[in-house]
């Protein structure tokens, strides 16, 4: 049965009544009284005391291309600032209202939209910056005493501009009700743009079914550190978590339980458009993953006609891998497959779908090679590029496939040929990058068959130069993947991820003279404060310097 979708806990899309009433009578030209127009930012006697000061514009995760930052001056947040941006831009007014709606709560201001001249104190976003200088997704903040502004190429630019600016305000500004000013940014300019164009993160909703609202809830997480993917593993052994319209007992039978005998749960088709959309807002694209030929037995449980012997197996609620596979040598399995892929990539506007491939060692080699040389032509078919992980190298995918690399060592013979033949690679080693390991041998939750992985080593290593015979040309970026045998809850996924997930997203962002691991310890512990007005359940890793 399908689980009740949640309401994201830090959900920004409702504001406090008193908000409402007084955005509406400041559109109606009437007085405002959420917070006091005095000096900058005086606000009600019922909120907060004022918590720290500014943060500097080299405090930021990832870690910008450039900073200069002027010593003394500052950027006022104030009752009467503004958004401006561009006449005939929507893409550049959806970052606009997006950031509208982060920074009202917490201040309590309006930050109306003007599409007219910029005001003083106001915040601008522009579509003027240089390609040659930002490249598509790059941008350049100008912050002074009157304005604070955001360049960019490309609506993408805006956005990521808007995630640093967060970061420069208080950890206070994070708040879901409205705190006491002063709301300030340090003077200064920021040059920034991403090293990689694969920014990426995997959640596993197969192991263990995660709703609507807390897939949304990690989504926000994503953004705000520049994160452009979230590969959803859909399918395997304990679950199958799409609904397949020609195909129901997938969702029916296959989705009903989980790790550990749960029960379950699956996305209709409207939930799973609901959260397409709502990623997209976010500059996330959503990658589903259907694994095949093995990770299968909610399907072969779901459908007898699947099994080489015409029998469904029993839903499994293990953790064991690479015991079940499609029937390679039946019509049906294709005709299967073609159904499955051709509903999921209806479904999902971006360029790829993974289709899986790792640990099918119930399928022989000729089989496997036989069985992808079929499957891979139908991804096309249906206007994808495949993705899968680097098992399926070996079959010699089509130049346009990419490869996801999830190994434990820094050579691999068949990504080093794949990368030659022009497969692009992204990187995922299990021993760096997969945020479901233990931190060290007493983390209660988490696996330890690629780890443990203290926050150092996910954090220390070059992407650009980590895997033998690979040139940084072919990488095309970074995973953190978060499969799900010991989760069960958000607070979970956010005590595993956090801090490793933005380490990931700094590698996968920031140039390679950037990173470096003393001044990372100490930008992540400035995050704490940040996190917990979030309400993010992080780990205090004892190598993080935490106040």
């Amino acid at each position: 049965m399908k689980r009740t979708r949640e309401t994201p806990r830090n959900s920004r899309g409702l504001l406090p009544a008193a908000l409402a009433l007084a955005t509406s009578a400041m559109l109606a030209g009437g007085t405002v009284s959420v917070a006091s127009p005095q000096g900058d930012g005086a606000a009600p006697d019922n909120q907060r005391p004022a918590t720290g000061n500014t943060v500097s514009l080299h405090d930021v995760i990832p870690a910008p291309t450039r900073v200069s930052e002027e010593s003394g001056a500052k950027f006022h947040l104030r009752w009467n600032t503004g958004i401006h941006t561009p006449s005939g831009s929507p893409e550049a007014e959806k970052v606009a209202h997006y950031l509208q709606r982060q920074l009202r709560p917490s201040t309590g201001y309006g930050f109306l939209i003007n599409r007219d001249r910029p005001g003083r104190n106001d915040i601008v976003l522009r579509l003027d910056g240089s390609r040659a200088r930002l490249g598509d997704s790059g941008y350049r903040m100008d912050i002074d005493r009157d304005r604070l502004t955001i360049h960019a190429t490309d609506p993408d630019g805006l956005f990521y501009g808007v995630q640093t600016l967060r970061q420069l305000l208080p950890a206070k500004a994070e708040s879901d009700f409205p705190r006491h000013g002063p709301w300030q940014v340090r003077a200064g300019e920021i040059v920034d743009k991403p090293r990689f164009e694969r920014r990426s993160a995997m959640l596993d909703v197969a192991r263990h079914f995660f709703e609507v609202g807390q897939v949304k809830t990690y989504i926000d997480q994503l953004a705000q550190y520049k994160i452009n993917y979230l590969h959803m593993h859909l399918s395997d052994d304990q679950g199958w978590r799409i609904q397949i319209d020609s195909w129901p007992r997938l969702t029916t039978h296959g989705g009903s339980t989980e790790v550990g005998g749960g029960e379950g749960g699956y996305y209709t088709k409207r939930e799973f458009a609901e959260i397409v959309r709502y990623a997209s807002a976010r500059n996330i694209t959503i990658v589903p993953e259907i694994d095949m030929p093995g990770h299968t037995n909610a399907a072969l449980s779901s459908y007898a006609e699947l099994n080489c012997d015409g029998k469904a197996p029993d839903p499994y609620t293990g953790i064991e891998v690479g015991f079940s596979s499609l029937c390679i040598d039946k019509a049906i399995t294709y005709e299967f497959v073609d159904d499955v892929l051709r509903e999921v990539a209806a479904m999902t506007p971006g360029e790829y779908l993974h289709i899986g491939g790792d640990e099918a060692h119930a399928t022989t080699d000729e089989d496997y090679r036989k069985f992808m040389s079929k499957v891979l032509p139908l991804v096309e078919k249906h206007g994808k590029t495949p993705l899968g992980w680097h098992d399926y190298a070996k079959t010699e995918p089509p130049e346009s496939a990419m490869v996801q690399y999830w190994g434990t060592t820094n050579s691999n013979a068949e990504v080093a040929a794949a990368a030659a033949r022009g497969n692009d690679i992204l990187l995922s080693p299990a021993h760096k990058s997969y945020v479901d390991q233990k931190y060290n041998e007493d983390t209660e939750l988490g696996l330890d068959w690629a780890g443990p992985t203290t926050v150092r080593e996910a954090y220390d290593w070059n992407p650009g130069s980590f895997m033998a015979s690979v040139p940084e040309s072919s990488i095309a970026g970074v995973e953190a993947a978060l499969w799900s045998e010991t989760v069960t809850n958000s607070d979970e996924i956010e005590f595993l991820a956090f801090p490793r997930m933005p380490a990931i997203a700094e590698l996968g962002w920031s140039a390679s003279d950037k990173l470096d691991w003393s001044s990372f310890r100490q930008r992540v512990a400035d995050q704490a404060p940040r996190w917990e007005e979030q309400g993010i359940d992080f780990y205090h890793s004892e190598q993080i310097p935490w106040s």
